[in-house]
């Protein structure tokens, strides 16, 4: 997501910096280039003009044209506007109600209202440690309810039982009903959605909303669907007062216009986004975050939070050991491998990495990907305990039968061997350096 954006406004703010002093004209130039930028990425015209007008006022304030550095200065005013259409900080989810806390899931049909309501549910269950129960209100599309039931038995979720032809409305006096029966903390109803929005549609949410009272009201809307989604989250929240949002899909839209714009023209800001197809990618909607992450400022927290919930203390522990020892076999790179693969492989982590965004062509070129890193794990899953071990063991010969039993090649199995070894030696010069020597690498501050 943002990928577009992110490298149209990177050239622009790459233009700003690299000059000394800024005069109005070069201001007035850039303000065009970064107006483009956004109209490009669907952002609504209305988003863009009150962006553009706001930066601009401030860009030619004597504080800027006069300072040290009015690059710097502009992209702080660029980087802050963006939070501020964003949303400016992060909206934890409201459930503050006597159980059940019932939230209410509205949208389009095919936006991911289902997949969302499930996501959520895990999140819940993990992050927050509550008993929720999914119902599906969804009498319009077949099998809707059969799918709900479905995710919820996979993420270990209490669903709603199934009781065919009945009506929305009754599904919800069930399920709440239901709920405050058993020890549950969220009922997260998952209502019908139609190809557009609908009298008929409104007046049964309506009567949902009013049966149930709702703490959360959240529209789920589908990232691809860009400047439309401004549209559809008006109409849904002047018949419902929505209090929030969710983008679905955004690991599938390179212009990220429709999160720009939902949070500034609704006044409702989006606390979560689906990253991806997997009931866990899924994550809070943090306004600066994804501001760094657009201007490639990268996102390190989001990164350190990942690899906190995916790498145990005790695996860094014994790595960290075994950099001051600078030993680092094959073993532990295919540990590695697969811690990647559980924070979501490179290819997502690309945008946390401060830099890496304006590289990631070059990335892409060398074919480093997760398609790349499956046949490295088949191939060092092919060699011996031993050969594992003390890779020089690995001859010709061996190579072959390496490659056969991979479903690779010679070379790939050199490739793989040759990267070892270069991770290898930089383990070994970590291991090396006193405290002194780290902090000047730089690698202390990254550590923290």
């Amino acid at each position: 997501m943002f990928e577009s954006l992110s490298n149209n406004l990177s050239k622009v703010i790459d233009k700003i910096t690299s000059r000394g002093m800024l005069t109005e004209a070069d201001i007035d130039s850039a303000m065009r280039e970064i107006r483009i930028a956004l109209l490009e990425a669907d952002v609504s015209l209305s988003v863009v003009r009150e962006f553009i007008n706001k930066v601009k006022e401030e860009a030619k304030g004597e504080k800027v044209l006069k300072s040290i550095s009015p690059g710097q200065m502009i992209v702080k005013l660029v980087h802050d506007e963006l939070v501020s259409i964003l949303g400016t900080k992060l909206e934890p989810i409201n459930l503050s109600a006597k159980p059940p806390a019932v939230i209410m899931f509205v949208g389009l049909q095919g936006s991911g209202k289902t997949t969302s309501s499930a996501k959520l549910s895990l999140w819940l269950k993990q992050k927050m440690h509550k008993n929720v129960m999914l119902a599906s209100l969804d009498t319009m599309r077949p099998a809707a309810k059969e799918q709900l039931e479905t995710l919820a038995k996979q993420i270990n979720v209490e669903s709603l039982p199934i009781i065919k032809n009945e009506k929305a409305v009754d599904i919800a006096k069930r399920a709440l009903k239901a709920a405050k029966d058993s020890i549950t903390d969220v009922l997260i109803l998952d209502t019908a959605g139609r190809l557009h929005i609908d009298k008929e549609l409104m007046q049964e949410l309506q009567d949902i909303k009013g049966l149930t009272s709702p703490v959360e009201i959240i529209l789920v809307v589908d990232a691809l669907t860009g400047q439309d989604a401004v549209n559809v989250a008006k109409g849904f929240n002047e018949s419902l007062s929505l209090t929030s949002a969710i983008l679905t899909r955004i690991d599938g839209d390179g212009r990220g216009g429709a999160a720009l714009s939902i949070a500034h023209t609704t006044g409702c800001p989006i606390k979560y986004m689906g990253t991806g197809e997997k009931m866990n990618e899924f994550q809070e909607f943090h306004p600066d975050r994804i501001a760094s992450r657009i201007l490639g400022m990268g996102d390190v927290v989001s990164l350190v939070e990942r690899a906190a919930e995916h790498v145990t203390q005790e695996d860094a522990e014994k790595m960290a050991s075994k950099m001051k020892k600078g030993q680092f076999d094959l073993n532990d790179m295919l540990s590695q491998l697969r811690s990647l693969k559980k924070m979501g492989g490179i290819t997502s982590m690309l945008g946390m990495i401060p830099g890496l965004g304006k590289i990631k062509d070059k990335i892409n070129a060398a074919n480093i990907n997760e398609d790349s890193m499956k046949y490295q794990e088949a191939i060092i899953l092919s060699m011996t305990e031993q050969e594992r071990i003390n890779f020089k063991l690995i001859n010709g010969s061996r190579r072959k039968r390496i490659a056969l039993g991979s479903g690779t090649q010679v070379q790939d199995v050199n490739r793989l061997l040759k990267q070892h070894q270069e991770m290898s030696n930089m383990m070994r010069k970590f291991g090396k350096m006193d405290k002194k020597s780290m902090l000047r690498s730089g690698l202390g501050k990254m550590l923290g």
